[in-house]
């Protein structure tokens, strides 16, 4: 089994027609530059490349309404002029036509040779992205909610009954927190920078205290970013004090990753400090999971040199190479550990593996340093 590669150039045609200031950064640049840092390092050779199809309805009707793909279909028959109108009623975002709608299939065959065992993991390189698109909105220059989609995909059509989606975007995934909110088969972990509600999309269920509903309550976990400039070690510490211990105890079927590097350094929108080899790291972590089947799919990544960098170091990873030693590692930061006793607190009385005192618990993924972490990761390798 080897890692799947999906990228096709026809999305790369997908771009903004008028100006728009907020809009203007996602360009199709995004996934060229990607892909060829993948050629030009070799990956891409070392993938198993996977043809791409167009998503049928009843495939986006997994995760959005009727009303609203209907509406999404007619954007190709409409003049310039209509198309502003039309994507003006939704926030941030814009429609090019013609209609299709690839990066949904993309991550579709993702899942379909992930679950088959023909591959054992692999990452999709799509646009447009998708993890703020909700059930009957365009949002954040998300049209149709790509790993939403393939969740619900994964459970229908290969009986995943536990799937994890772990979302290291800057911005939190709201989209795919409504899809799941209280269903107990998803568990969605998002970080996202937040300074308390002021950053975009500036929601209060955003923030650590919205863990679900109904019987979906304790398995939507949110650790927010009060402060810009979080470095590898915020990072690692709230894997190794929130997400690991949760997931580990749900024990997922299938992992995916919403792929989001403008948390790395460089980004305008994140203003973060993380180096893109700490997403090595991060992947070879959720390896671990679910016998090893995770699907990461592009989201969010603004600064091409980081991106390319970030996502060449996320496939070296899922190819099986050894992960570049971490660098820039020292303690976490006093905001950073406040959001992880947040997220901690309120979630303990759903998992088991939180409910001890502090972070002082004999588990030894709660035992985060620098040189334990060095010495635990490259042990396991």
């Amino acid at each position: 089994m080897g890692t799947a590669l999906i990228y096709d150039e026809e999305m790369t045609k997908y771009k903004l027609l008028w100006v728009d200031p907020v809009c203007k950064i996602e360009v199709p640049e995004r996934l060229i530059v990607s892909y060829e840092a993948l050629v030009k390092s070799g990956l891409a050779d070392r993938c198993v490349s996977i043809p791409v199809r167009e998503a049928t309805d009843a495939e986006i009707l997994l995760a959005h309404s009727e009303e609203y793909l209907e509406a999404v279909k007619k954007t190709p028959f409409m003049h310039l002029e209509e198309l502003m109108t039309f994507t003006q009623k939704y926030g941030d975002v814009y429609f090019h036509p013609p209609f299709h709608c690839l990066a949904v299939g993309a991550t579709l065959q993702l899942v379909d040779n992930v679950m088959t065992g023909k591959v054992r993991n692999g990452m999709a390189l799509v646009r447009p992205p998708g993890h703020h698109s909700q059930s009957s909105a365009a949002n954040g220059f998300c049209v149709f909610n790509n790993v939403a989609i393939a969740a619900q995909y994964a459970k229908k059509h290969h009986k995943a009954k536990r799937v994890l989606i772990v979302d290291w975007d800057v911005h939190h995934g709201q989209g795919v927190q409504y899809c799941f909110e209280d269903d107990p088969s998803v568990l969605y972990f998002s970080w996202h920078r937040y300074e308390h509600q002021s950053f975009w999309p500036n929601l209060k269920e955003s923030d650590f205290d919205s863990v679900g509903s109904g019987k979906g309550a304790g398995f939507n976990v949110n650790v927010p970013w009060n402060k810009v400039g979080m470095g590898n070690s915020d990072y690692l510490a709230v894997f190794f004090h929130v997400l690991l211990p949760v997931a580990y105890e749900f024990s997922p079927d299938l992992v995916f990753i919403c792929a989001g590097f403008d948390s790395a350094i460089g980004d305008p929108e994140g203003h973060m400090s993380a180096t893109p080899d700490i997403f090595a790291h991060l992947t070879h972590l959720l390896m671990n999971l679910a016998d090893g089947k995770v699907c990461a799919v592009l989201e969010g990544g603004y600064n091409l040199t980081s991106l390319a960098q970030s996502v060449c170091q996320t496939v070296q990873t899922l190819l099986g190479d050894p992960a570049p030693r971490p660098a820039q590692l020292g303690g976490a930061c006093e905001s950073a550990l406040e959001s992880i006793h947040s997220a901690r607190s309120i979630h303990k009385k759903y998992w088991s593996c939180l409910q001890h005192a502090g972070m002082s618990s004999q588990h030894p993924l709660f035992h985060f340093t620098p040189t334990s972490f060095r010495d635990r990761l490259y042990m396991s390798i």
